[in-house]
């Protein structure tokens, strides 16, 4: 049964590092072998998309608007299976939009979208650029009751959560003032997971096979892949002083001041994906990110998630304080 995969956004942290992951099956060997990976951009020339090709990755170039033009696109990589990871792009819910009609139209079967932990809490006014995912996954899910579409045979929706690599926004602030400034508030909790707990779900449900197309553990599944540990600010900076073994504090900052932090610190994101984040932020002040879910990680891939003093273990060469060197004056 063969199995070609076309990955959207896959100039994104998110759709590369899944590429990366069922581009290799040497270095993967719990993942199984596909057939073909195509990585669909919106970007040709990103640094990410080049490594994909030198990987054996088919690129093809995104250029949403029309949604005809993109069922010939889709019928053109010969993909029967779609991983639908919504780009940073101001026209994210519209792009998508038109993936999924074009992927009905053009006859693939199975799909999987990478939707949003938290998604389902979030109020369409205050957090509305998350709410979004809700809309996306009905879309995703509505083909189900469509006979006449084959793509309702195989869904599959990753929910995930906060990645903990946005923290590495804060490594100025980490490496300077031994701080991490998040506005999340002091009382409430939630569960960073890194992207490549995330990236390792999706690659196993990607390559999975059954007789209806993904393999039938994972086919029709939501499933919710947050960290595996409760944070709150507090505790956050204590596992990052645990593993970079040099004192971090938690600065709880007002969401004006969020807003200035990653206009200054993340010129390279996206003005929607900010967005995303900060009504996150809001989403844990509300106390609506309280909970963890682990259960489709250990049961999908058979390991454990990292935990936070791992995941800072990972980066310390980014966030550890740089030691203030004295001026030799003589």
């Amino acid at each position: 049964m063969s199995r070609n995969i076309c990955i959207t956004g896959a100039e994104g942290q998110t759709g590369h590092l899944i590429a990366n992951l069922l581009l290799q099956p040497d270095k993967y060997p719990d993942i199984s072998k596909v057939d073909s990976v195509v990585a669909l951009t919106l970007h040709p020339r990103h640094h990410h998309v080049k490594e994909l090709q030198s990987l054996g990755a088919k690129i093809v170039h995104h250029v949403p608007g029309r949604e005809k033009v993109m069922v010939n696109t889709l019928k053109e990589t010969g993909c029967d299976t779609i991983c639908l990871v919504p780009p940073a792009h101001k026209d994210k819910h519209d792009i998508c939009v038109e993936l999924v009609q074009a992927a009905k139209k053009a006859g693939i079967q199975n799909v999987l979208l990478i939707s949003s932990a938290g998604a389902d809490y979030a109020d369409p006014r205050r957090q509305p650029h998350l709410r979004e995912f809700i809309e996306l996954e009905s879309l995703v899910l509505s083909t189900k009751g469509d006979p006449s579409s084959p793509l309702g045979h195989s869904p599959c929706v990753i929910r995930a959560g906060f990645y903990a690599e946005n923290i590495l926004l804060y490594a100025p602030q980490a490496q300077s003032e031994g701080s991490l400034p998040l506005p999340i508030g002091k009382e409430h909790k939630f569960a960073p997971v890194a992207l490549g707990d995330v990236a390792q779900v999706a690659a196993h449900v990607l390559s999975g096979k059954g007789s209806h197309g993904f393999d039938d553990k994972h086919r029709g599944q939501m499933m919710i892949v947050t960290g595996p540990q409760l944070c709150a600010g507090e505790e956050l900076a204590t596992a990052a002083s645990t593993a970079l073994d040099s004192p971090m504090q938690f600065e709880d900052i007002s969401p004006t001041e969020a807003k200035k932090v990653l206009k200054a610190q993340a010129s390279e994101v996206d003005e929607s994906e900010k967005e995303y984040l900060l009504e996150y932020y809001s989403l844990v002040r509300e106390g609506k990110t309280n909970y963890i879910a682990t259960t489709a990680f250990h049961d999908v891939t058979g390991n454990h998630p990292t935990q936070p003093t791992d995941f800072f273990k990972m980066y310390s060469d980014d966030l550890r304080p740089k030691k203030k060197v004295k001026q030799n004056h003589s």
